[in-house]
């Protein structure tokens, strides 16, 4: 990560606590998965092989996912971004704060989001239902625009940019 001008700048420690948090959070990211499969498309919890599957897969491809990872961590740094740093009266530090707010918000996004469809068919075939690099590419550029839509963000790219709008 690079510190430009001002290292206790916040987006800087925000960004560590949500790199420290990267592994922790993306088995969270395949619970909530799996449980949102089990709420959406089989309440009775009945086993047919695709759900013995889904439950029983640990072992994936974990790039794509962690790209949703990231894309949601600049997410929540956008709609949180204000850079000042606020006083603390409890002793935890900034770092300790910025990672329970990040993990706090990252599970509501991901139960959130859990409750769409389409949001749980494209992570399903980028992690549990993987099968080809092909399906899960498209997989993983349908989720990306799926998030974009329903944060109401619009991604542009201009002179090796990105920025972030409110549409």
């Amino acid at each position: 990560m690079i510190e430009k001008l001002f290292p206790l700048d916040k987006n800087y420690i925000l960004r560590q606590a949500q790199f420290v948090l990267e592994e922790e959070l993306l088995e969270q990211m395949i619970y909530e998965l799996k449980r949102s499969y089990t709420y959406l498309y089989n309440p009775l919890q009945l086993m047919d092989q695709t759900y013995a599957r889904i439950l029983d897969s640990f072992e994936f491809p974990t790039d794509r996912i962690r790209m949703i990872y990231r894309q949601l961590c600049g997410i929540y740094r956008f709609k949180h971004g204000d850079n000042q740093l606020e006083l603390l009266f409890d002793g935890k530090s900034h770092f300790e704060k910025f990672k329970e707010d990040w993990e706090n918000s990252f599970i509501n996004y991901v139960k959130e989001l859990g409750n769409h469809e389409q949001y749980v068919k494209t992570m399903l075939r980028m992690t549990v239902l993987y099968d080809t690099e092909s399906r899960a590419e498209w997989a993983e550029n349908n989720c990306k625009a799926f998030i974009n839509q329903y944060f109401d963000l619009k991604i542009v790219k201009r002179q090796g940019e990105l920025r972030m709008k409110v549409g």
